[in-house]
């Protein structure tokens, strides 16, 4: 798995880069077809305007007049008698603005922006949208503009017409943009999407490495905790097939003491395991009674006695709460508080110096536990309630256990309803406190 793992990484990393350049180069094509066929669109509704404009304009019956007749009318003949009509004389500027919208809608350019104007042969205007003269001297905002020449009448041969009709289309860049912002929504998504099943990958491929981990360090420590008594119940087995400890009275039952501790310890051992496993498959079902807290504390400081005396060790007692009943189970009560004592005393260096204090506020009893022990880490902290989590995971420690007793911890006190906080540090001791609701009287 340690080959495999960044393997796996970098081949989702460069798949992902090259779908990421895919989707951008697809984009970019997307995007310049999509300006054309709005230009081609906006070309097409232009002709088609300048065309009707150009017929309804110059489209009447006119005059035809050969060259020879036209000179015999005289120089002084006034030639604007056959001059055809403008638009700016047919037409008022609000209509020719609704034919090209009319145009644009009918091209599915319905959020497309304009504005136009019409020049007379000299280049002159004729008349020109509200907004045009700021559009077409604005250079800065990217436009496009589209001039198109209205169809003359060739009646008159001598009497051209060269109006024009110009379009602008302002901010087409942006208009653009606009026609495709759900393709960019869908493809952004996608992307995240994609993203998302890469970490959940990832996610998954470290936690099961971390399980894993934590298996093997489970089979370790279960593999040293059950030797050492079988190698003890063994060398004291060894010792009462002996015939000289088999007449010795104060021999024979002190191997079978011995024998009767290290059997309790195995089977402390595979109780703690079982209990783990039934908190895994079931909820942790409580007998719920009203417990006084404070007799359960002296009952379990008092069997903790031996090892303080051991190791010159003192618990100090401040139980100041003046309610300490509460509604619980006592068996699995008994042993959160047990666990607690116990990690306090194992991890001492020292002599240990455990005060342990109680308060009771409006509705909750509060426990606090304070050690002079090693003390952890941030990190350990964050995990200490972890379910097999050690420090200094995969090591085989003084201190034996199988890294269930904080996590037994944590299941009890959620089933009781309430909260654990934990506070230390390294080299300064740790502090656990309970917060349990009281008893309802």
């Amino acid at each position: 798995m340690n080959r495999t793992f960044p393997a796996i990484i970098i081949l989702i990393t460069l798949s992902l880069m090259g779908l990421f350049l895919l989707q951008v180069s697809w984009f970019q094509n997307l995007l310049e077809v999509t300006k054309t066929q709005l230009n081609n669109k906006i070309n097409e509704a232009g002709v088609y305007v300048a065309n009707d404009l150009g017929r309804q304009t110059h489209g009447g019956q006119v005059l035809r007049l050969s060259g020879r007749s036209l000179s015999s009318l005289g120089r002084n003949f006034p030639l604007n008698y056959f001059k055809q009509p403008t638009v700016e004389e047919k037409f008022a500027a609000l209509e020719i603005q609704n034919k090209i919208r009319a145009a644009f809608d009918a091209r599915s350019l319905n959020k497309v922006k304009f504005e136009f104007a019409v020049t007379n042969p000299n280049d002159d205007y004729e008349m020109f949208s509200a907004g045009y003269e700021k559009e077409f001297w604005d250079t800065i905002h990217n436009k496009r503009g589209y001039y198109v020449i209205l169809p003359e009448n060739t009646e008159i041969e001598s009497i051209p017409s060269l109006e024009k009709l110009i379009i602008i289309v302002p901010n087409i860049e942006q208009q653009v943009w606009t026609s495709l912002r759900w393709i960019i929504v869908g493809a952004i998504a996608f992307m995240l999407v994609i993203i998302a099943a890469f970490y959940i990958t990832v996610k998954s491929f470290l936690y099961q490495k971390k399980l894993s981990q934590i298996k093997s360090d489970f089979i370790n420590n279960m593999t040293h905790e059950f030797k050492t008594p079988l190698a003890t119940i063994s060398l004291a087995v060894d010792a009462l097939r002996n015939e000289k400890v088999q007449n010795n009275k104060e021999k024979s039952t002190y191997f079978s003491n011995i024998i009767k501790e290290e059997n309790t310890r195995m089977n402390k051992h595979v109780e703690t395991i079982l209990q783990a496993a039934f908190i895994d498959k079931q909820r942790l079902k409580l007998k719920l009674t009203n417990l006084p807290v404070h007799t359960i504390i002296e009952q379990t400081v008092s069997n903790f006695k031996l090892q303080l005396q051991d190791r010159n060790g003192l618990i100090k007692l401040l139980l100041n709460a003046s309610t300490d009943c509460i509604s619980g189970d006592e068996v699995h009560f008994s042993n959160l508080l047990s666990n607690l004592v116990d990690n306090a005393i194992k991890y001492s260096t020292e002599a240990p110096q455990i005060t342990i204090a109680t308060h009771a506020t409006k509705k909750h009893l509060v426990i606090r536990i304070e050690d002079n022990g090693i003390g952890m880490n941030k990190e350990t902290t964050k995990r200490v309630f972890e379910k097999f989590f050690r420090a200094h995971t995969g090591n085989i420690h003084n201190v034996k256990g199988f890294g269930l007793g904080m996590s037994y911890v944590k299941t009890v006190i959620d089933a009781h309803k309430g909260r654990i906080k934990v506070e230390s540090m390294l080299g300064k001791g740790t502090t656990f406190t309970v917060e349990v609701p009281l008893a309802v009287v």
